[in-house]
């Protein structure tokens, strides 16, 4: 697992993103078995009160649930997948529209040039495999 940690944002909640990008990439399944808090701190190198915090949080919103000792798994539950995936997606929009509105670019001609960069993308990834 390699996650590149920013000094903004406090480590668990860099993690919990991570985890929110993996289950949107489609790289966590839903009912998928994840690391322990101990092998994540391992892995991420962190300290494990913060491996703790952040699956503590992930349990509270649904992302990830634990059955007594059994090991932590992904969520079953679509509602919840879906709306991380949402959450992404707007996140990634609102900054987008940040930039945009800030040199008066008319939404027709944004709306065209996003449509053309990705279908050009697409284009490339395909051309990748």
């Amino acid at each position: 697992m390699n996650v590149k940690f920013n000094n903004r944002d406090p480590l668990y909640v860099q993690v919990i993103r991570h985890f929110k990008e993996q289950i949107a990439k489609g790289y966590f399944e839903p009912g998928q078995e994840i690391p322990s808090r101990r092998e994540l701190a391992n892995q991420l190198k962190i300290n494990p009160n913060t491996a703790q915090r952040a699956y503590k949080e992930m349990e509270e919103q649904g992302l990830i649930f634990t059955e007594g000792n059994m090991p932590s798994c992904i969520t079953k539950d679509d509602a919840v997948l879906k709306s991380v995936r949402e959450e992404l997606i707007i996140e990634a929009v609102d900054l987008f529209l940040g930039s945009i509105k800030s040199i008066n670019v008319p939404l027709s001609e944004v709306l065209e040039l996003v449509e053309k960069k990705y279908d050009a993308e697409s284009g490339e990834a395909e051309e990748s495999k």
